[in-house]
């Protein structure tokens, strides 16, 4: 028997999501949520690069809180490169990081500005 010259390409799904149930929501809401990911983030770089730096944090604190939710109600394929490890890994990351920002954003004086 010849071998197979032409071997399927290795996928690029997740490793730690194989077993996982595919997402409940349909894929336009997926990527709806995504977006609103995605400007979020653009958000909080503006206000960083407009050297508004309490709302910056604020805004991206709020977007990892954002992406908990994302990671936990959408595919890995549809996230791409912000499902990085397990699903509850990234969901306990995202809610602990965006949790401190928020807090931070919040707690810090704003001096006058």
């Amino acid at each position: 028997m010849p071998a197979n010259l032409n071997p399927a390409p290795p996928s690029l799904d997740n490793p730690h999501d194989l077993g996982n149930a595919p997402s409940r929501l349909p894929l336009w809401a997926q990527r709806a949520a995504l977006a609103v990911f995605v400007l979020g983030f653009v958000a909080a770089t503006v206000f960083a690069a407009t050297e508004h730096w309490r709302r910056a944090t604020f805004a991206l604190g709020c977007t990892m809180l954002w992406l908990a939710g994302c990671r936990a109600f959408c595919d890995s394929h549809v996230l791409g490169l912000v499902a990085v490890r397990s699903q509850r890994f990234d969901i306990a990351f995202c809610i602990a990081t965006g949790a401190m920002l928020v807090w931070l954003a919040a707690s810090v004086d704003s001096l006058g500005s």
